[in-house]
């Protein structure tokens, strides 16, 4: 009886311990409160209201009056974009800015949506809510979330939007888009506390959805948008019936991923590597190293002190502008850094450079956009959510020109239901904004093939 017993329970304890070894793992949150003060004992108000952006003439006035007090500083000869926004062509886009550049026209743009508020967790969170205006019989609408990320905003996503919105004649589906500003990003409110992390935004995004009525939906992220996209996986991957992202550095790197650095140039076979990835891999040095560097001081910065510079951006439009743009130019494709206009028109108008430079101007949020930096490093490489895989169907777009490429095998050591990796003809880091008919495409063929799944 009493062997029954012993062998009863190690049969037991060996199934317990296979159940947890592949249970799937859900990441754990907790709900918080980002007012000022302490929260309130009445009930969290749920209403969700019109929003609408406006201008004033004292709004532009005291604009022209900070531009036309700006002291140029001379660049370097022969520096084009390597020291920084070149100033020669900085006060072309000024003068620009100043002279022709019709922020009411934008405004107009701007709210050719529909904007919202709501309050979640103590703080107003603006979202777009775009519907499809026909939609016709035997075709499916669905809900998609698309976060950004810094230093851009919603507006990344406006040339996208109607592409996701009208009915393809080849495909019977068509996106409900829902386009939320990160906390502290454009019109929605900044924490009043510290600690507001990817994994809060996260959270919130979700209450939003639920709020807003819907059960299950597919999210989109790219920078800050492909973090937090991934942690409302990880939060409640029934929820997200299907994950896209076009950003996915690794999140920890692994015995795999050290191998195939070591060994991919010469045995690119035996890790999957295409010809793209020995391109953009190697030199590895100099690719991996040597090139990040380069890219990353703006990092550092926010990652530790940001309200400092923050407060210079807050006060000079002429340098918010150049500190936003520059990355506009250099991470579309870090070859424009040899080139006197840093290449910025070739890939944006003005117009739409600028436009995303005012939602940070008008709303004044560079200092709130740049502290979540702190907030997400803060806690260390290393965060819980970081160490977990994502089991939500994922689909990768990757652009040739991005900052960081991640081939498929490191993209599949996080995401373990990668179910489409789309190499792209062309695009940098701001692709839903640079290729918006190419990232249209991707998503429609993700979602199409998740649906019939």
């Amino acid at each position: 009886m009493f062997t029954e017993v012993l062998v009863a329970l190690a049969l037991g304890g060996l199934l317990l311990f296979i159940f947890q070894r592949n249970r799937k793992q859900v990441l754990k949150t907790e709900d918080g409160w980002w007012g000022p003060g302490a929260p309130p004992d009445a009930q969290e108000d749920v209403s969700i209201h019109p929003f609408q952006i406006k201008t004033s003439a004292e709004e532009l006035q005291d604009l022209y009056r900070r531009i036309d007090q700006t002291r140029p500083v001379l660049s370097l000869e022969d520096s084009q974009f390597n020291y920084g926004f070149n100033s020669q062509y900085l006060q072309e886009v000024v003068s620009y800015w100043r002279n022709d550049f019709d922020w009411k026209r934008q405004v107009e743009k701007l709210n050719q949506y529909q904007h919202f508020k709501t309050n979640i967790e103590g703080i107003d969170i603006h979202f777009l809510h775009v519907k499809p205006k026909r939609v016709p019989k035997e075709t499916e609408v669905v809900p998609i979330i698309m976060v950004h990320g810094w230093p851009g905003s919603f507006y990344e996503f406006y040339g996208l939007i109607p592409l996701l919105c009208d009915p393809s004649e080849r495909d019977n589906l068509v996106f409900e888009v829902i386009c939320p500003s990160i906390p502290g990003y454009g019109f929605s409110e900044a924490p009043h506390k510290k600690g507001f992390d990817s994994v809060c935004a996260a959270r919130i995004f979700h209450k939003l959805m639920k709020r807003l009525g819907f059960q299950q939906f597919y999210a989109h992220g790219g920078d800050w948008g492909w973090l937090v996209t991934t942690n409302m996986a990880q939060l409640e991957p029934k929820i997200v019936k299907g994950l896209h992202v076009n950003f996915a550095p690794p999140s920890k790197p692994g015995l795999s991923m050290v191998l195939s650095l070591l060994l991919g140039n010469r045995f690119p076979k035996l890790f999957g590597f295409n010809g793209v990835d020995i391109q953009r891999l190697y030199p590895c040095m100099e690719k991996q190293v040597v090139e990040p560097i380069k890219e990353t001081g703006y990092m550092h910065i926010q990652a530790t002190k940001p309200d400092t510079v923050g407060r210079a951006l807050n006060d000079s439009p002429v340098g918010l502008a150049a500190y936003i743009l520059e990355k506009f130019s250099t991470w579309t494709c870090n070859d424009f850094r040899n080139l006197e206009d840093g290449g910025l028109t070739r890939k944006f108008s003005l117009d739409d450079l600028l436009t995303n430079v005012m939602i940070y101007w008008t709303s004044g949020c560079i200092t709130s956009s740049m502290r979540f930096y702190k907030e997400n490093f803060a806690k260390g490489l290393y965060q819980p959510h970081s160490k977990m895989p994502v089991y939500v169907p994922t689909g990768f777009a990757c652009f040739p020109k991005e900052l960081m490429h991640t081939p498929k095998l490191w993209v599949k050591q996080k995401y373990h239901q990668l179910k489409s990796y789309t190499t792209m003809a062309r695009g940098g880091h701001f692709a839903a904004m640079e290729e918006p008919q190419l990232m249209a495409e991707d998503i429609r063929t993700f979602t199409k093939m998740i649906e019939e799944k």
